[in-house]
C-alpha cells in the first residue's frame, strides 16, 4: 500500500489507484459515491437498489484499475458503468415482470438505441458544462448544491437563507436553459432527461 500525503488530483489518485493503492480508491470512492448514488437514483427510485449499484461500479472500478486510462475521462468512464449497470437492473426487472406497473408509465429504453457509448456520454457532458459556464454565479450554486450533492429544495434554501420556491424558480429557469442549449440532438435530449430532470 502506498499512503496519501496532501491533498491530491484526479490524476495523481488514479495513477495511485493503478499501482493498488486502497487509500487512493477510499479517495475515489469518497469524492464520487454520493454523486452516483444519486445519478443511479433517478433511474430507478429504490435506495436499496441504488447502493447496490454503486458499489457494483466501484467494485468493477477496483478490478479493472490497471486498464484505467488517465487520458480519457474518468467520469465518463465511470458514470457510463453505473448507466450501464442500472440500465441492466431495469430490463431485469422487465423480465421478471417486476414493477411493470412503476415502469409502464416511464419511457421505455429501446433496444435499438442500446447502451449509450461513451463518446457520446463525453459529448454531451462537455456540452453541458460549457451551458453551466453561462448561468449566474446564483444559478450554478443552486445547480451544484442540487444535481452535485443531491440537497432538496428546502436543503439548499436554508443553506443559502432564500426560500424553497425561490430555489425551484432558479431551478426550474436553469434546467429550461440547458434542456434548449441541446435541442436538436435525441440522444443528447434522452441522455439530459435521465441526468437532471
Amino acid at each position: 500500500m502506498y499512503p496519501l500525503k496532501g491533498e491530491k488530483s484526479n490524476t495523481d489518485l488514479l495513477k495511485l489507484l493503478k499501482k493498488g493503492n486502497i487509500r487512493a480508491f477510499d479517495a475515489i470512492y469518497e469524492k464520487y459515491s454520493k454523486r452516483l448514488y444519486v445519478f443511479v437514483f433517478r433511474y430507478i427510485k429504490q435506495k436499496t437498489d441504488a447502493e447496490e449499484i454503486v458499489q457494483e461500479v466501484f467494485l468493477k472500478i477496483w478490478e479493472s484499475r490497471e486498464k484505467i486510462d488517465l487520458y480519457s475521462s474518468f467520469d465518463s468512464f465511470l458514470f457510463t458503468i453505473a448507466y450501464n449497470n442500472t440500465i441492466s437492473l431495469l430490463r431485469k426487472r422487465v423480465n421478471e415482470k417486476k414493477y411493470l406497473e412503476h415502469l409502464k408509465h416511464k419511457q421505455q429504453v429501446s433496444d435499438n438505441e442500446g447502451i449509450i457509448a461513451e463518446m457520446h456520454f463525453k459529448e454531451i457532458e462537455k456540452r453541458v458544462k460549457s451551458l453551466l459556464e453561462q448561468l449566474t454565479p446564483r444559478q450554478k450554486e443552486i445547480f451544484y448544491l442540487s444535481r452535485e450533492e443531491g440537497l432538496t429544495h428546502e436543503e439548499i434554501a436554508k443553506k443559502l437563507n432564500i426560500s424553497a420556491n425561490t430555489v425551484k424558480n432558479h431551478l426550474v429557469a436553469t434546467l429550461a436553459f440547458l434542456k434548449s442549449g441541446i435541442s436538436g440532438n435525441m440522444l443528447a435530449i434522452m441522455l439530459f432527461v435521465h441526468l437532471f430532470l
